[in-house]
């Protein structure tokens, strides 16, 4: 079940202390209403009733999909959990069915890997359309310094429309040259492809317990 608490937070403006809703877990059986405030991130923000300014919250919690048989934990940096309760919700997931299981450090995280779970993607085939799509822009760039921006650009999943052969899966990133949040779209024989090679190499998938999945991860497994 969902846990829900109510704690104290200093507004980032005006530092006037507000009481705010925290999320210790959310189980989207129970609560399916709190799926879409995790997928828009408005579970994570709240208003100052002084100055009214908009704060984003930084707690751990669980998130737990019980239909998409998935468990994310954000954690974010700074905050710890023991060995011993992961290790132990590891072991209660692999009891109940075959879990997927990710570890997260930030709210925006855990909403991309939602969308990807929810549009029955994998995240690590995503994290290599990620990387393919990095190095052909990187490749059309025209000049080394911006495909060294590009290098550093963190690339995010964000939707994917039509079905099958026809399917298109949007990324988005930190255009350099436009200053602003630009969309790449990819065609869904680059995700059919981006599967093969980790079929082919299956030493790239992660072991047990909570991962943490991202782009570092990935380059860390095929580098």
């Amino acid at each position: 079940m969902s846990i829900i608490r109510k704690a104290e937070a200093a507004c980032s403006k005006c530092g006037a202390k507000n009481e705010t809703t925290i999320y210790r877990s959310i189980n989207t059986a129970d609560n399916p209403e709190l799926k879409q405030k995790v997928r828009d991130g408005s579970l994570f923000l709240w208003r100052c009733s002084s100055c009214g300014q908009t704060n984003l919250a930084r707690y751990e919690t669980l998130y737990h999909d019980p239909e998409k048989k998935v468990m994310i934990w954000l954690l974010p940096e700074g905050l710890e959990v023991s060995e011993a309760q992961m290790q132990s919700i590891s072991l209660h997931a692999k009891a109940i069915g075959d879990y997927t299981l990710r570890r997260t450090d930030d709210a925006g995280s855990l909403m991309e890997k939602v969308l990807i779970f929810d549009a029955g993607l994998d995240d690590i085939v995503i994290e290599m359309c990620k990387f393919v799509t990095r190095m052909e822009l990187i490749s059309k760039a025209g000049d080394k310094d911006r495909a060294e921006k590009i290098s550093r650009a963190a690339f995010h999943f964000y939707s994917v429309t039509g079905e099958d052969e026809s399917a298109v899966l949007t990324l988005t990133y930190p255009d350099p040259d436009a200053g602003k949040i630009t969309g790449v779209n990819i065609g869904w024989n680059v995700y059919e492809d981006c599967m093969g090679i980790l079929s082919r190499n299956p030493g790239i998938r992660p072991g047990d317990g909570f991962q943490k999945i991202d782009a570092a991860w990935l380059e860390s497994r095929i580098r």
